[in-house]
C-alpha cells in the first residue's frame, strides 16, 4: 500500500457514526427493483452486500411518495413493502460488518405524468419546464412540464419526509441523507432559475431555503441530526439547473445546516463549463460537521483531498458500480474493473451483482 494512499484507510467519526475508512459508495440509481411494488428484492440485497467494506454506503436515491418518483423501477420508503425490502437490504449490509444510510428523494419536475399518481403532471416550485429526460420502459424520454405547488401542497410534502424519515429508522438504516442535488425538488425550491413564487418560498435566500429547512426539521422527528446528512451539487448544472449567485445561497444553506448539528454535507463538487468557479473551501468553513466531496475522484485524488483537510470523506459512485470491493483494490494498488455503461440502468444481475472480486 502506498503511504501516500494511507489516508483514505484511516478511520472517522461522522456525527455518531464511526468509519472504519474514508471511502463512502454514492448514492447510485439503477432501476431494478421489483416493479410491481417498488420495493427493493434479494437482488438488490447482493448488490449492497457485495460493497458493505465501504467506510459507509448512501443507497441510491429513494421516493418519499409515488409523486416523488421520476423514473422507471426506482425504490420507495413510503409502503410496508418497501420497507420490509429494505430491512432485507439493512440485514444482508449489517451480516457484512458494513454501514447503510437512505438517500430520501422527491424529483419534483424531473418526471413524467406515465409515473405521477393518475397520469397527473409532475409538481415544483414554479410551472418551468426543465430540459432533460427520464428513463421509462421504452429508454430515455423528455420529462413532462410541470406544474407549480399550491401552498397547503407543500406543506403535505413535508410530512411525507417526515413519515418516510420514519420509514427509514424502521427498515433499519444506520442515517439517512436528504438529496437536496442535482435539480430535483429541494433543489428546485433552492435555485431562482426554477424557483419564481412570490409566497414565503419564493424570492429571498431566506425564502428559497426554507423548504430545505422545513424538510430537515421534519427529517428531525424521528433521527438524531447526528445521523443525518444533506447532499448538495451548489454549482451543477444537471437536470437544467441555474443560479443567478449561487455562492451566498448555500453559504446561508451550509450555515442553518450547521446550527442543526447535522452529521455530514456531501457536496457533489461538478461544475458547468461556463461562469465563475464555486468556492467550496468556503463551504467546508461555513458547516461544522463532515465535509463529503463527490466529483469524479480517483484514489490519489481523493486522498490528496483528504490529506490537505478539503474534505473529511470522498464518495465514489460509477468506480463502485464496477468494482463491489473497491476498498480493498484501493488497498492493494490492483487494476480496477470496467463499467459496462449499457448496463448502468435497469435489467437484472448483468452489470449489477457479476462484476468480479479481487481472488
Amino acid at each position: 500500500m502506498s503511504n501516500d494512499l494511507s489516508v483514505l484507510f484511516s478511520p472517522v467519526r461522522i456525527g455518531s457514526l464511526d468509519l472504519p475508512n474514508r471511502i463512502v459508495m454514492a448514492p447510485l440509481t439503477r432501476n431494478r427493483v421489483e416493479p410491481a411494488t417498488l420495493a427493493p428484492r434479494a437482488l438488490n440485497a447482493d448488490y449492497y452486500r457485495q460493497r458493505a467494506s465501504a467506510g459507509l454506503i448512501i443507497t441510491e436515491a429513494t421516493q418519499i411518495s409515488q409523486q416523488g418518483q421520476g423514473y422507471l423501477n426506482t425504490p420507495g420508503i413510503y409502503s410496508d413493502a418497501q420497507v420490509e425490502g429494505w430491512q432485507i437490504v439493512t440485514q444482508a449490509v449489517h451480516h457484512a460488518g458494513g454501514r447503510i444510510a437512505l438517500q430520501l428523494w422527491h424529483v419534483g419536475r424531473v418526471s413524467h405524468v406515465s409515473l405521477q399518481p393518475n397520469g397527473g403532471a409532475p409538481v415544483a416550485p414554479s410551472a418551468i419546464p426543465a430540459k432533460t429526460k427520464t428513463y421509462l420502459a421504452h429508454g430515455f424520454d423528455d420529462v413532462s412540464a410541470p406544474r407549480a405547488l399550491e401552498h397547503a401542497e407543500i406543506k403535505a410534502i413535508v410530512r411525507d419526509y417526515a413519515k418516510a424519515a420514519a420509514n427509514a429508522k424502521r427498515a433499519g438504516f444506520d442515517a439517512v441523507e436528504i438529496h437536496g442535488a442535482n435539480g430535483y425538488l429541494i433543489d428546485q425550491f433552492l435555485r431562482d432559475g426554477t424557483n419564481h413564487r412570490t409566497d414565503e418560498y419564493g424570492g429571498s435566500i431566506e425564502n428559497r431555503t426554507r423548504f430545505a429547512l422545513e424538510v430537515t426539521h421534519a427529517v428531525l422527528e424521528s433521527w438524531d441530526p447526528s445521523r443525518v446528512g444533506f447532499r448538495i451539487s451548489p454549482a451543477a448544472p444537471a437536470n437544467d439547473m441555474s443560479d443567478s449567485n449561487p455562492a451566498p445561497l448555500f453559504q446561508h444553506l451550509a450555515q442553518e445546516l450547521s446550527a442543526l448539528k447535522l452529521a455530514f454535507l456531501h457536496v457533489n463538487e461538478t461544475q458547468g463549463a461556463e461562469g465563475p468557479r464555486f468556492d467550496f473551501a468556503a463551504l467546508r468553513k461555513a458547516f461544522s460537521g463532515a465535509y463529503m466531496a463527490n466529483a469524479g475522484y480517483e484514489a490519489a485524488s481523493a486522498a490528496k483531498a483528504i490529506s490537505e483537510n478539503r474534505t473529511d470523506v470522498v464518495a465514489f459512485g460509477k468506480l463502485f458500480i464496477s468494482n463491489p470491493d473497491l476498498v480493498a483494490r484501493f488497498q492493494k494498488g490492483a487494476s480496477l474493473n470496467e463499467w459496462d455503461q449499457a448496463k448502468f440502468y435497469g435489467g437484472d444481475a448483468a452489470g449489477y451483482t457479476d462484476y468480479p472480486a479481487l481472488a
